[in-house]
């Protein structure tokens, strides 16, 4: 590609061509030392790649890279922010793009209904969704209706009755910062798909109709669910659909989607649980030159540590305790203030000396939060109060054993971390199928009971065979290659969009 330069540290301005060819070799038509030096570090410094792929400042000087709408892939990710778990996939999802193919793609992460939905209660499911999460008995009638022939029906009607037009005005935007809209349009929701195909078919169409038939536009499907899924999240017009597990690729089947649209990677985790990523930014302790040089020391300091001992140190944890998380998820849901007393009560009078430590995460419920750490506890556990954390990968590298919801995200961060999972809640419908999904792979179990899950957190700990065979199992049901798979997949479907 041709691209020009322009540095503002020179008088009068310089101007050079460059051609990149196979590989980083670059023909340059400017003998000018200091845009030589920057060019160097910028093709081959993996610490000065432009985030963007389009500017990069370096001391005094300022270097454009221009670029054209053909120049950069862009997909939309159509979600809704009832859970936390759609968002953090199409964040998942798109910084795995970024990582794979830095600069080549921008991301438009939309929560359709909110943004685009035409009155309540359809622009306010995040609200509703927590009223019912709160009062589960109202999620499991809604859930269980929305599966009927009438439900289905229903749905679908009314989106397209009242939603269309919105919607279609959302597909329709220009899509990051190109002039066009996406190449490619992924949903990360179960109701994302009906209406959304419906709509590209029109606007490939011209307007002209909605049959699926007319759509061009590749559509992909991202199940973000685990041990069971609503039907809405199956579609059999879609181009692909990727699906975490056994049952839901069944389940795919069973909805009318042949084999060859079903794709089975795992579910799309955050950054910080993914493994083997070759990675443009790669840690400082594996560059060469000078990053090696600085940080040769502190490695120096750490070399004595395990892997978890170190985490725990920099979380401020100690680094000898058997450790457990107890996590209530992003919005503290599960009544983790009994649970957390009683475990804390079990492990506190193990002994007069400390043998435990416990963690809470209580996420965004501050009543928890301050109702935990005001408590005493035993004199043989260490208990640390957390409200809301962005940094759950590192807290779940330095625990031993997790105490949480069953949220498909969470127990997927988990398996592969090698925690044992002691689940204390679920929502009906999607999230009861993680119950048997974890007992069935042999790492964790599922109670309500507060004492319960005191009394089974605690044997586990207290039986290094138990807990070696559980973590090993946790491994075994891992897939933590599973968002980078995706994202391949889903930028050869937008490369084709561009072959003639």
């Amino acid at each position: 590609d041709k691209s020009q330069i322009w540095s503002s540290a020179f008088e009068p301005t310089y101007i050079c061509e460059i051609k990149q060819k196979e590989g980083n070799t670059i023909m340059l038509r400017n003998k000018d030392f200091r845009l030589v030096m920057t060019l160097c570090i910028l093709v081959f410094s993996k610490a000065f790649v432009p985030p963007n792929g389009r500017s990069l400042t370096f001391g005094k000087s300022r270097i454009l890279l221009s670029t054209t709408d053909d120049d950069i892939f862009t997909v939309q990710i159509l979600m809704s922010d009832t859970g936390g778990g759609h968002r953090a996939s199409a964040n998942a999802i798109r910084d795995a793009l970024d990582v794979l193919h830095p600069g080549k793609f921008e991301c438009d992460i939309v929560d359709i209904y909110t943004e685009y939905g035409p009155f309540f209660p359809i622009n306010s499911y995040p609200a509703m969704y927590k009223i019912m999460a709160k009062y589960s008995f109202l999620w499991e009638y809604f859930y269980n209706f929305g599966e009927t022939d009438f439900g289905l029906w229903l749905n679908e009607f009314l989106l397209d009755a009242f939603c269309f037009e919105p919607f279609k005005e959302c597909l329709n935007r220009p899509s990051g910062s190109t002039n066009k809209r996406a190449d490619v349009v992924v949903s990360v929701h179960p109701l994302c798909q009906d209406t959304p195909l419906k709509i590209l078919a029109n606007l490939d169409s011209d307007g002209k109709t909605r049959d699926l038939g007319a759509r061009e536009t590749p559509f992909v499907t991202v199940v973000t669910d685990l041990g069971g899924a609503h039907m809405t999240w199956f579609n059999k017009n879609v181009d692909k659909c990727f699906v975490p597990s056994d049952v839901l690729n069944e389940k795919a089947v069973s909805r009318g989607l042949k084999e060859d649209q079903i794709i089975q990677y795992g579910l799309p985790i955050r950054k910080g649980f993914w493994s083997n990523v070759e990675s443009t930014s790669e840690s400082s302790s594996k560059r060469s030159g000078l990053f090696g040089i600085l940080n040769r020391k502190s490695e120096e300091a750490v070399s004595q540590l395990t892997e978890k001992e170190n985490v725990r140190q920099h979380l401020g944890l100690e680094t000898d305790l058997a450790t457990v998380l107890v996590v209530g998820g992003g919005d503290g849901m599960g009544g983790i203030v009994d649970i957390a007393e009683a475990l804390a009560t079990a492990l506190g009078k193990s002994s007069g000396v400390v043998s435990y430590q416990m963690v809470v995460v209580c996420g965004s419920n501050e009543e928890a939060k301050q109702s935990l750490s005001g408590k005493v506890y035993g004199a043989g556990v260490k208990v640390s109060i957390e409200g809301y954390v962005n940094n759950m990968d590192e807290w779940m590298n330095a625990a031993d054993a997790l105490v949480t919801k069953a949220g498909p995200g969470t127990i997927a961060e988990a398996s592969i971390c090698g925690l044992p999972c002691m689940l204390f809640a679920y929502l009906p419908g999607q999230e009861e199928g993680n119950v048997p999904y974890v007992e069935a792979n042999g790492f964790g179990k599922y109670s309500s009971d507060p004492s319960v899950i005191a009394e089974t957190v605690s044997s586990w700990l207290a039986s290094p065979e138990k807990m070696e065979s559980m973590q090993q199992a946790a491994q075994n049901a891992s897939r933590p290659s599973a968002t980078l798979d995706i994202a391949k997949d889903l930028a050869q479907i937008a490369f084709a969009t561009r072959q003639d």
